[in-house]
């Protein structure tokens, strides 16, 4: 089964790895204090879905690209079975079936200064 999830355009130094993805649907979100991006005036929101025989080469795509002067962001995709938790530089990939690994994936986002609330991962979320 493939995957589905979100990447945030701007939160990509270089967006020609969207071209190389399906791309379902795009919303814009306009930026508040909550966002912690004073630097944005708006999200783009990349609603994608990507095949499961390539969910780690995109997972390694999109950890290299994220933007090098604000690198803390995250994008993330998962399936009935798997959810892929992709920051700069580190990829999780949480069993569904045994989501442990979510504890490690939040306090990771955390650390590197995102907000609590948007690392809040749950496997019982849309799919």
């Amino acid at each position: 089964m493939n995957y589905k999830g979100i990447i945030i355009e701007e939160s990509l130094q270089d967006t020609i790895l969207l071209k190389q993805i399906k791309v379902i649907e795009t919303k814009r979100e306009p930026i508040t204090e909550r966002h912690k991006t004073p630097w944005l005036t708006q999200w783009t929101l990349h609603t994608v879905e990507i095949p499961k025989n390539k969910a780690i080469e995109i997972a390694e795509k999109i950890s290299k690209s994220f933007d090098s002067e604000h690198p803390n962001w995250y994008a993330d995709y998962k399936n009935k079975s798997f959810h892929y938790i992709i920051y700069s530089g580190k990829i999780f990939k949480v069993n569904l079936a045994n989501p442990v690994l979510y504890k490690e994936a939040k306090q990771y986002g955390i650390s590197i200064g995102l907000p609590e609330y948007q690392v809040n991962f749950a496997p019982e979320a849309k799919v």
